[in-house]
């Protein structure tokens, strides 16, 4: 086994060639998953006045004292505040004024008693009535009858009580998620400087392979890995593109790549990686040492997985990375290499590379075998509340229909050839929620 390459030295070298993309200003509608590159800062307080956080009346505390059912206190009605309005009425003693929730407090106010404590001013009817989208402004000179007094600064949102101006919204090296975006919306910034999504084009390599709708004719299968390839580096926050897929023939392939190189970060090709007589990538790649263009192909301690390829190919050194054919190998191969090249080049760093990892114990009805000097991906089904992963199909590597319904990856060391049911293993989630 001394001519395998182990898991961990092949992942270092992929990423110790990449570098992050370099940063760019995107607007905040398409910002969503990028990393950024600078604090952001707070230009205004947030809120950027008192408001107010209820439907209710504005008052000043004195005149509101020991008001009760019995003895409500009544108060001059000055005028309305709606949310958006201009200068609010000035509110004096014996007085009050209407307000709607987010409307800036009038000065001299000290609280804001809930429309549910008053009688809703007099000719406004019921209290239960009063809606900023449905109650007509109050004309100055009205009453209104406050029932319980509210204690001082009630149900106003003071002004810089969510962030004060000055102050660091969100620091260099954060995700913008929907939150971030919400925060970067509310201080005014209509866009941020991030690392963008990486560009990934995904091809398949096979004579063999059909586009999926078409007729299918005897010895040819449809082209999986194209679509599942695809769709996994979307969901690790790349832009893909997949490109139909090359037949056998070293030259269509190498003008493809070519072709594919203006629009990619980063390139990853299925099949052709192996020792057969038709494997195209390898042919078309492993040039002589010290070639531009040139792809090392290795043979990992994995399984599945063990035939790989990295390089960088093109006048701008574009990654490329050829995964093994077989659906499951490919899959694999792309959660264990691909995910974390793509996240690095985004800006991610650390445990944000990688999935999630648990601890979990084995279900199974019998032990499993592993081969020696391998590292060994299972497809299995994680019980989060029972710590437990059952394993979901066999062994091959072309059972796809095991992957669909597997949501992690129960990894068993090199040095374990077989796993008793009950043994503690360690999963990879393979969830967005994990």
């Amino acid at each position: 086994m001394t001519d395998l390459t182990s898991v961990d030295d092949h992942l270092a070298d992929i990423l110790g060639a990449l570098r992050p993309l370099d940063p760019i200003e995107l607007n905040l509608a398409d910002a969503q998953g990028c990393v950024l590159t600078e604090d952001v800062m707070v230009p205004l307080a947030l809120p950027p006045f008192d408001n107010s956080s209820m439907d209710g009346y504005a008052v000043r505390l004195a005149d509101v004292e020991g008001a009760s059912e019995t003895y409500p206190a009544v108060l001059r009605v000055v005028g309305d505040v709606a949310a958006g309005s201009g200068t609010p009425p000035v509110v004096r003693p014996g007085e009050a004024a209407r307000i709607m929730t987010g409307a800036p407090v009038p000065s001299g106010a000290e609280a804001v008693v809930p429309v549910e404590w008053t009688d809703g001013g007099s000719g406004g009817g019921p209290a239960a009535a009063m809606s900023p989208h449905s109650a007509r402004p109050q004309e100055a000179g009205g009453q209104v009858r406050v029932h319980r007094a509210p204690g001082p600064g009630a149900h106003i949102r003071r002004r810089g009580s969510d962030v004060p101006a000055g102050a660091v919204a969100l620091p260099a090296g954060t995700v913008l998620g929907a939150p971030q975006l919400g925060l970067l919306a509310a201080i005014g910034r209509p866009a941020v400087r991030v690392r963008p999504r990486p560009r990934v084009v995904v091809v398949s390599t096979g004579s063999e392979l059909a586009q999926p709708g078409e007729p299918l004719e005897p010895g040819r299968i449809y082209d999986s890995n194209g679509f599942l390839l695809t769709a996994a580096a979307r969901e690790a926050g790349a832009d893909a593109y997949r490109v139909a897929a090359v037949a056998d023939d070293a030259e269509t392939l190498r003008a493809t790549l070519e072709d594919q190189l203006v629009r990619a970060d980063l390139i990853v090709t299925s099949g052709g990686v192996s020792v057969g007589a038709y494997d195209v990538v390898k042919e078309a790649l492993a040039g002589p040492a010290g070639a531009p263009d040139r792809v090392e192909f290795r043979r990992l301690a994995m399984q599945p997985g063990k035939p790989q390829g990295f390089g960088l190919i093109g006048p701008d050194r574009i990654p490329l990375l050829a995964l093994p054919g077989n659906p499951v190998s490919a899959y694999v191969s792309f959660e264990i290499f691909v995910r974390p090249a793509l996240r690095a080049m985004a800006g991610h760093a650390g445990p944000d590379l990688h999935r999630p990892r648990v601890r979990v114990r084995l279900d199974a009805p019998e032990p499993l075998a592993s081969p020696a000097g391998r590292r060994q991906f299972l497809r299995g089904h994680h019980d989060p509340a029972a710590g437990t992963v059952r394993p979901v199909g066999g062994a091959g590597s072309h059972l796809i229909a095991a992957l669909a319904q597997a949501d992690c990856l129960l990894v068993v060391p090199e040095d374990v050839t077989e796993v008793a049911p009950g043994t503690e293993l360690e999963a990879v989630l393979l969830t967005r929620g994990g």
